[in-house]
Protein backbone atom coordinates (compact mmCIF):
# COMPACT_ATOMS: atom_id res chain seq x y z
CA UNK A 1 0.00 0.00 0.00
CA UNK A 2 1.27 3.40 -0.79
CA UNK A 3 2.11 5.91 1.60
CA UNK A 4 0.10 8.75 2.47
CA UNK A 5 1.34 11.99 0.62
CA UNK A 6 1.58 15.00 4.01
CA UNK A 7 -1.26 16.82 2.11
CA UNK A 8 -3.61 13.61 2.11
CA UNK A 9 -2.75 13.29 5.73
CA UNK A 10 -3.64 16.78 6.53
CA UNK A 11 -7.00 16.46 5.26
CA UNK A 12 -7.72 13.26 6.57
CA UNK A 13 -6.72 14.55 10.04
CA UNK A 14 -8.61 17.56 9.64
CA UNK A 15 -12.13 15.83 8.74
CA UNK A 16 -11.38 12.88 11.34
CA UNK A 17 -10.73 15.90 14.04
CA UNK A 18 -13.82 17.72 12.23
CA UNK A 19 -15.74 14.49 13.62
CA UNK A 20 -14.62 14.77 16.77
CA UNK A 21 -12.35 11.88 16.84
CA UNK A 22 -10.13 12.06 20.25
CA UNK A 23 -7.77 9.89 18.57
CA UNK A 24 -7.34 12.05 16.31
CA UNK A 25 -6.13 14.35 18.48
CA UNK A 26 -3.83 12.24 20.25
CA UNK A 27 -2.42 11.36 16.58
CA UNK A 28 -1.55 15.46 15.89
CA UNK A 29 -0.20 15.96 19.55
CA UNK A 30 1.80 12.78 19.20
CA UNK A 31 3.54 14.44 15.73
CA UNK A 32 3.30 18.06 16.74
CA UNK A 33 3.82 18.64 20.49
CA UNK A 34 7.17 18.66 20.44
CA UNK A 35 7.42 21.74 17.67
CA UNK A 36 4.36 23.50 19.75
CA UNK A 37 6.23 23.68 23.17
CA UNK A 38 9.35 24.64 21.64
CA UNK A 39 8.19 27.65 19.80
CA UNK A 40 6.17 28.32 23.06
CA UNK A 41 9.12 28.26 24.89
CA UNK A 42 11.41 30.44 22.78
CA UNK A 43 8.61 33.08 22.92
CA UNK A 44 8.23 33.01 26.77
CA UNK A 45 11.33 31.40 27.75
CA UNK A 46 9.36 29.62 30.55
CA UNK A 47 8.95 25.95 30.68
CA UNK A 48 5.36 26.62 32.56
CA UNK A 49 4.18 28.81 30.29
CA UNK A 50 5.01 27.00 27.31
CA UNK A 51 3.20 24.13 28.39
CA UNK A 52 -0.02 25.88 28.85
CA UNK A 53 0.70 27.53 25.25
CA UNK A 54 0.68 23.55 23.78
CA UNK A 55 -2.52 23.06 25.63
CA UNK A 56 -4.31 25.88 25.05
CA UNK A 57 -2.89 25.30 21.22
CA UNK A 58 -4.26 21.99 21.02
CA UNK A 59 -7.81 22.81 22.60
CA UNK A 60 -7.95 25.13 20.03
CA UNK A 61 -7.74 22.65 17.58
CA UNK A 62 -10.25 20.48 18.86
CA UNK A 63 -12.47 23.14 18.80
CA UNK A 64 -12.26 24.89 15.68
CA UNK A 65 -10.55 22.10 13.03
CA UNK A 66 -12.42 23.81 10.47
CA UNK A 67 -10.26 26.93 10.51
CA UNK A 68 -7.06 24.58 8.71
CA UNK A 69 -7.34 25.32 5.05
CA UNK A 70 -4.87 22.49 3.42
CA UNK A 71 -4.83 24.79 -0.09
CA UNK A 72 -2.73 27.34 2.67
CA UNK A 73 -0.27 24.89 3.47
CA UNK A 74 0.82 21.97 5.29
CA UNK A 75 -0.76 21.48 8.29
CA UNK A 76 2.45 21.55 9.95
CA UNK A 77 2.75 25.34 8.97
CA UNK A 78 -0.79 25.76 10.37
CA UNK A 79 -0.41 24.58 13.66
CA UNK A 80 3.70 26.49 13.63
CA UNK A 81 1.38 29.84 12.77
CA UNK A 82 -1.57 29.35 15.26
CA UNK A 83 1.14 28.49 18.40
CA UNK A 84 3.17 31.44 17.52
CA UNK A 85 -0.25 33.63 17.62
CA UNK A 86 -1.27 32.16 21.05
CA UNK A 87 2.29 32.41 22.44
CA UNK A 88 2.52 36.28 21.00
CA UNK A 89 -1.06 37.35 22.43
CA UNK A 90 -0.52 35.22 25.79
CA UNK A 91 2.87 36.65 26.35
CA UNK A 92 1.61 40.33 25.54
CA UNK A 93 -1.24 40.06 28.10
CA UNK A 94 1.25 38.71 30.89
CA UNK A 95 4.04 41.36 30.42
CA UNK A 96 1.34 44.35 30.06
CA UNK A 97 -0.05 42.33 33.71
CA UNK A 98 3.25 42.46 35.01
CA UNK A 99 3.54 46.08 34.05
CA UNK A 100 0.23 46.72 35.70
CA UNK A 101 0.72 45.10 38.54
CA UNK A 102 4.42 47.20 39.62
CA UNK A 103 2.05 50.29 38.75
CA UNK A 104 4.37 50.66 35.68
CA UNK A 105 2.82 53.13 32.89
CA UNK A 106 5.89 55.46 32.03
CA UNK A 107 6.36 55.78 28.81
CA UNK A 108 10.22 53.96 28.70
CA UNK A 109 8.53 51.08 30.47
CA UNK A 110 5.48 51.32 27.42
CA UNK A 111 8.77 51.07 25.00
CA UNK A 112 10.34 48.10 27.06
CA UNK A 113 6.66 46.67 26.75
CA UNK A 114 6.47 46.90 23.00
CA UNK A 115 10.46 45.47 22.52
CA UNK A 116 10.02 42.40 24.14
CA UNK A 117 6.61 42.03 22.48
CA UNK A 118 8.47 42.34 19.48
CA UNK A 119 11.62 39.96 20.04
CA UNK A 120 8.64 37.39 20.41
CA UNK A 121 6.75 38.43 17.30
CA UNK A 122 10.04 37.52 15.67
CA UNK A 123 11.14 34.59 17.35
CA UNK A 124 7.53 33.09 16.46
CA UNK A 125 7.86 34.35 12.73
CA UNK A 126 11.37 32.86 12.37
CA UNK A 127 10.36 29.47 13.68
CA UNK A 128 7.15 29.34 11.63
CA UNK A 129 9.13 30.11 8.29
CA UNK A 130 11.36 27.15 8.98
CA UNK A 131 8.40 24.62 10.20
CA UNK A 132 7.07 25.84 6.77
CA UNK A 133 10.12 25.07 4.79
CA UNK A 134 10.39 22.37 2.44
CA UNK A 135 12.23 19.56 4.53
CA UNK A 136 15.50 19.49 2.49
CA UNK A 137 15.71 23.53 3.53
CA UNK A 138 14.68 22.60 6.67
CA UNK A 139 17.14 19.94 6.80
CA UNK A 140 19.61 21.82 6.04
CA UNK A 141 19.72 24.65 8.58
CA UNK A 142 19.08 22.36 11.18
CA UNK A 143 22.73 21.03 10.11
CA UNK A 144 24.52 24.14 9.47
CA UNK A 145 22.93 25.78 13.03
CA UNK A 146 21.89 23.83 15.26
CA UNK A 147 24.19 21.04 14.95
CA UNK A 148 26.78 23.73 13.91
CA UNK A 149 28.08 21.98 11.01
CA UNK A 150 29.91 23.80 8.37
CA UNK A 151 28.31 23.11 4.36
CA UNK A 152 30.59 20.19 3.44
CA UNK A 153 29.63 18.24 6.63
CA UNK A 154 26.42 19.36 6.12
CA UNK A 155 26.25 17.95 2.21
CA UNK A 156 27.78 14.79 3.78
CA UNK A 157 25.02 14.22 6.19
CA UNK A 158 22.52 15.31 3.78
CA UNK A 159 23.66 13.17 0.94
CA UNK A 160 23.89 15.84 -1.69
CA UNK A 161 26.64 17.94 -2.92
CA UNK A 162 28.18 20.39 -1.41
CA UNK A 163 26.81 23.06 -4.03
CA UNK A 164 23.41 21.62 -3.17
CA UNK A 165 23.88 22.07 0.39
CA UNK A 166 24.84 25.49 -0.54
CA UNK A 167 21.77 26.10 -2.21
CA UNK A 168 19.83 24.87 0.34
CA UNK A 169 21.19 26.74 2.89
CA UNK A 170 20.96 30.24 0.88
CA UNK A 171 17.80 29.47 -0.31
CA UNK A 172 16.67 28.58 3.60
CA UNK A 173 18.39 32.20 5.00
CA UNK A 174 16.89 34.26 1.96
CA UNK A 175 13.67 32.91 2.87
CA UNK A 176 14.54 34.19 7.11
CA UNK A 177 15.83 37.32 5.67
CA UNK A 178 12.90 38.47 3.63
CA UNK A 179 10.78 37.52 6.57
CA UNK A 180 13.07 39.61 9.04
CA UNK A 181 13.02 42.86 6.24
CA UNK A 182 8.95 42.48 6.62
CA UNK A 183 8.65 42.23 10.27
CA UNK A 184 10.97 45.36 10.38
CA UNK A 185 9.02 47.16 8.00
CA UNK A 186 5.80 46.46 9.61
CA UNK A 187 3.90 44.41 6.92
CA UNK A 188 2.00 41.48 7.56
CA UNK A 189 3.47 38.32 6.48
CA UNK A 190 2.80 37.95 2.98
CA UNK A 191 1.70 34.48 1.85
CA UNK A 192 -0.15 32.02 3.45
CA UNK A 193 1.97 29.21 4.95
CA UNK A 194 2.45 27.94 1.48
CA UNK A 195 5.56 25.51 1.58
CA UNK A 196 8.24 27.15 -0.85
Amino acid sequence: MREDTPLRWDRRMQQRLARGESAALGELYDRYASLVHSIANRVFENDAAADRTTREVFGHIWEHPEEYDPAQGTMRAWVAKLTGLHAVRRFREAEAAAYAADGAGTEEEARELERKVRRASAVARADYIVTSMPAPLRAALQLAYHDRRDYRQAAEDLGVTEDEARRRLRLGLQLLATANTQALEGSSPSGSGRSV
